[in-house]
């Protein structure tokens, strides 16, 4: 399972039961298997849609340079469809049968607020270390990924691996071609070559950078052959510490 997703499944499960437990937004009133059995299913239901939200407002918004602008969004694509699903819900669960059409706007508030905490909770939740890749120790088994480079570039230098969508680009001192993978897959196969994560859509090997340039308070990396690799705010603390520049 997609870690992002396992990550944002468990944060709407827990809130789930913590707003069971307290009888959140006028449901102290019933049972507390009940408001288990609605909250619980509800939050993950919530977090699932969040999921979708997640993968096409990453296209448009850079959540390592603007968390906020992207919270905001989540926000805004999330509440309408989720309020349709808790308007539908809460009147089968509590009365057993739908509410009124003209109830629907009440629940956009409650919807809203949550959709804004926990999106919030999973966008700074996400802004982890860059993984970093090492070398493979004399007499240890090499890396994997380079197994996959295709026929021509086969026994080349990685010097860079770049997201695209589906597909992940592998620039190395022979050229550049495109392979179906995912980068979070990549970094596994990557151990045994030293190396960084730069950017949530970049791994760069260490011996291949050859200078860096600062601007608009970024790092950017020029690497081997003149190709450049930014490095996001969100990673460039931990690759200060490691001595990358």
């Amino acid at each position: 399972m997609n870690v992002g997703l396992a990550r944002g499944l468990g944060v709407a499960a827990a809130a789930g039961v913590v707003l069971a437990l307290t009888g959140a937004f006028g449901t102290v009133g019933v049972p507390l298997w009940l408001r288990l059995a609605y909250w619980v299913p509800v939050m993950l239901a919530g977090a699932s849609w969040g999921h979708v939200c997640s993968r096409i407002v990453d296209r448009w918004i850079d959540m390592d340079e603007r968390p906020w602008l992207t919270v905001l969004a989540l926000t805004a694509t999330i509440t309408g469809p989720v309020s349709l699903l808790v308007w539908l819900a809460t009147g089968l669960v509590f009365e057993g049968q739908v509410y009124p059409l003209s109830s629907l706007p009440l629940m956009i508030g409650p919807v809203l607020t949550i959709t804004a905490v926990m999106s919030a909770i999973n966008v700074f939740l996400g802004k982890a270390q860059p993984v970093q890749t090492h070398a493979a120790p004399t007499g240890t088994a090499p890396a994997r990924f380079p197994d996959r480079l295709p026929m021509k570039l086969r026994g080349a230098t990685i010097r860079a691996v770049q997201a695209e969508d589906h597909y992940l680009r592998i620039h190395t001192d022979r050229g550049s071609d495109l392979i179906l993978m995912r980068l979070s897959d990549a970094l596994d196969e990557l151990e045994g070559l030293e190396g960084s994560q730069t950017h949530r859509s970049w791994w760069v090997a260490r011996d291949a950078v050859r200078d860096i340039s600062r601007g608009d308070g970024r790092a950017t990396l020029t690497l081997d052959g003149g190709l450049t690799a930014p490095v996001s705010r969100r990673y460039a603390r931990a690759l200060r510490e490691a001595g990358w520049y």
